[in-house]
């Protein structure tokens, strides 16, 4: 069977034998809904809990956090009927601004601001990056987390998170209140709160992550309202969520489970994207297909990653960790967590358990430093996992799974 994979803004396709196919991992997807305008305006007319009109008067100054760059979410379209909302509220636009959360990601640049919001609202309102090293602390966790929030948005009467909810590989999902930690947070916040990854129960698909404990813990006075979307794999909006920024969230996180929590067999070889652009602009973003995918892979076998990565690793603190010996990243990791460090981590660990492959513009050197064996194309990659030596099984008996959009579906054996 031909197979499609999404690669950047385009495509590649893979033969697959059908004598070898476990199964296509695709999202089971819900419908997009009819009008997406009305969808997010019936959303902010029927919040769960609170309204916006309960939190929000008159002469009160308003921030709206958006994602970066790197996400999916619409937020052009989430953007208009939320402000057409607060200006009928009576918040003029002059009363409004717009922080990117952009994390510990790079800056944006003033033509990606535009895209993200479309020039309407960019000419109406104030639309400036979180900045991490203009934050104030507010507390801290019982997880020991310094909550140290970017000053603009500490000084707003009102905090507004905009957001899509999809498993995330070790908060549980994305969304809620996830746009304040690690949004607009200092690194000293992201570092401590990431660090819980390492956590057992830190794992896609569970709302009690002790990361996204941690966040809610740290964040949940600083915002009182959400405005999140759904999307399925075709990024089409197919709910749409506000209110209360933890029962929101949970109403929104069913739809996400029922489209993306797939039950499959395991398989000796995973073929992966991560769903193309955003999702594969560099190989730090492209890495949470991996942590799906190796759910359902066997000891021994092998994931073939496909993603473009124009961008290349995305991350100096990722480049740097790839310096330290193999044997020494655990421990160092333990001792002092380091945002960045954390993929270097993850990746040379399972790169000791299954031989990973990826097709992508990186350069092959670089590649092979962070544990992967570089391919030219999907094709040379499968033969190559496929004819690899110490199989002890036939061609014919082995299984093969794909996943089209491994930063989407959260595979689980079964």
């Amino acid at each position: 069977m031909k197979i499609s994979l999404p690669y950047g803004n385009g495509s590649v396709s893979v033969e697959v034998p059908d004598r070898n196919l476990a199964g296509i991992i695709e999202p089971q997807e819900l419908p997009a809904v009819d009008d997406e305008e009305s969808a997010i305006v019936d959303a902010l007319t029927h919040p769960v809990g609170r309204g916006l009109s309960d939190l929000v008067h008159a002469g009160d100054h308003v921030v709206i956090i958006a994602n970066d760059i790197t996400r999916i979410t619409p937020t052009k379209k989430l953007l208009s009927p939320l402000i057409a909302h607060l200006n009928d509220m009576g918040i003029p636009d002059s009363d409004i601004g717009i922080v990117f959360a952009t994390g510990s990601h790079r800056r944006h640049t003033e033509a990606e601001q535009r895209e993200l919001v479309g020039d309407e609202i960019y000419s109406r309102i104030s639309c400036i990056d979180h900045d991490p090293d203009n934050c104030r602390r507010v507390r801290v966790t019982r997880r020991g987390t310094p909550v140290e929030i970017f000053a603009p948005v500490l000084d707003a009467d009102a905090v507004i998170c905009t957001g899509s909810i999809e498993f995330h590989y070790y908060a549980g999902y994305s969304g809620g209140l996830k746009s304040l930690l690690p949004g607009v947070s200092s690194i000293a916040s992201i570092g401590k709160n990431h660090a819980l990854m390492i956590h057992p129960d830190a794992v896609a698909g569970r709302a009690d992550s002790p990361v996204r404990q941690d966040i809610e813990e740290g964040t949940l006075h600083l915002s009182e309202f959400i405005l999140n979307a759904v999307l399925n794999s075709r990024k089409e909006i197919v709910a749409v969520v506000s209110g209360d920024p933890i029962k929101a969230h949970r109403a929104g996180v069913s739809y996400a489970d029922r489209m993306y929590r797939i039950r499959t067999e395991t398989a000796d070889i995973v073929i992966t994207s991560p769903g193309g652009m955003p999702k594969d602009i560099n190989l730090y973003q492209s890495q949470k297909a991996l942590e799906n995918a190796k759910n359902v892979v066997k000891d021994g076998g092998s994931i073939i990653l496909v993603a473009e990565c124009g961008e290349g690793l995305g991350n100096d603190v990722y480049e740097r960790w790839l310096d330290i010996p193999r044997d020494e990243l655990p421990s160092r990791l333990e001792r002092q967590f380091e945002l960045g460090g954390h993929k270097a981590v993850l990746t040379s660990r399972l790169a000791g358990r299954v031989d990973l492959y990826l097709v992508s513009d990186i350069p092959d050197d670089l590649a092979r430093k962070a544990y992967f064996i570089p391919m030219q194309d999907v094709k040379s990659a499968l033969h190559a996992a496929v004819s690899k030596p110490g199989k002890g099984r036939g061609d014919g008996q082995l299984r093969i799974l794909v996943m089209p959009h491994g930063g989407l579906t959260c595979p689980v054996p079964g």
